[in-house]
């Protein structure tokens, strides 16, 4: 058995991103009930927000989902406690030290996984005792390592350091790209910006059809004085380049960006002023579709490419 689908109790090694604006307790759910194991986004939700969505989720599905938290979390204390009352059983961290709260979930019985964009920080990750690790290369959207590692390499780099499973993300849309990795050494996959652009994803409609117009070269990974990120080459992506001509302070920066650009572009729809955060990976997403038929389709996929591999002879 597949050491991802035995540690979460899911038919597919397929993890859904929890991404911010694109990850509320229908696309959870969606991953959850066709076989994979969703992820509800905390980091664009209050609290009791996030109470609401964990319960609703509950009720859409009977199969194993998660809960994605950045660690960077203003209200982080008030984040653990309510995914520990409402009996969580797995938790996904990242942006920040795993060390904090890891024991502390474990002890509630919470199966931990951590986000890592470097093998140095997957040993730190096994070191603070998670139970699995997600090793993001940079062609991942939104924030990301400062490393710019690419999933291919970072893959077999992590799997030669550490002994708990990798679920690899970061440019993973397809059945061919899940082989990829696996063969690479990985044990799973996580999957954002496939399945932010579905049918169930919260993001906006508008959001949802610039991801399906990105072509290759479409996004650009940038501010990395403050948090690197990957965005669409939109108006405020080009507002940030203009600035950046001018040798900007990091408070320049700071100003440029304000206050809730995500929100903007991906959950309220503006795409000239808001942050649009995917992946490279867009270029291959043509179309928006309802989670089940994604996931089909990549283990379809997944299936020949396989049987493809076992061909090859040299």
């Amino acid at each position: 058995m597949n050491k991802i689908t035995q540690l979460f109790n899911i038919k597919y090694p397929i993890i859904q991103g929890g991404m911010i604006w694109n990850s509320g307790y229908k696309l959870a759910s969606a991953v959850s009930n066709s076989g994979g194991l969703g992820l509800i986004g905390a980091g664009s939700m209050y609290p009791e927000v996030l109470r609401e969505h964990i319960q609703k989720c509950k009720k859409a599905t009977d199969k194993p989902f998660g809960v994605n938290i950045p660690m960077l979390y203003p209200n982080l204390e008030e984040i653990i406690n309510i995914v520990v009352e409402e009996g969580v059983k797995i938790v996904f961290t990242s942006a920040g030290n795993p060390k904090t709260w890891t024991s502390f979930l474990k002890e509630k019985g919470i199966t931990v996984v951590h986000v890592v964009s470097s093998s140095l920080f997957a040993l730190k990750a096994q070191e603070a005792g998670v139970d699995a690790i997600v090793a993001e290369g940079f062609e991942a959207g939104g924030h990301n390592g400062r490393d710019e590692t690419t999933t291919l390499t970072l893959i077999p780099m992590v799997k030669e350091k550490i002994q708990i499973p990798i679920i690899a993300a970061g440019g993973i849309a397809t059945g061919r790209g899940m082989l990829a990795t696996m063969i690479l050494g990985a044990d799973g996959v996580q999957v954002g910006s496939r399945f932010a652009a579905s049918i169930e994803s919260s993001a906006h409609n508008n959001f949802k059809e610039t991801i399906v117009r990105v072509k290759e070269g479409g996004t650009q990974l940038t501010l990395k004085e403050l948090a690197p990120v990957r965005l669409v080459k939109n108006k405020f992506y080009q507002d940030v380049q203009n600035l950046y001509e001018n040798c900007p302070s990091k408070e320049e920066l700071i100003q440029l960006l304000g206050r809730a650009r995500a929100k903007k572009g991906m959950f309220e729809g503006d795409l000239d002023e808001g942050e649009l955060e995917i992946g490279q990976i867009a270029g291959l997403i043509h179309e928006i579709l309802p989670v089940e038929q994604i996931i089909e389709q990549m283990m379809t996929e997944f299936d020949v490419a396989a049987k493809e591999k076992a061909k090859f002879e040299f």
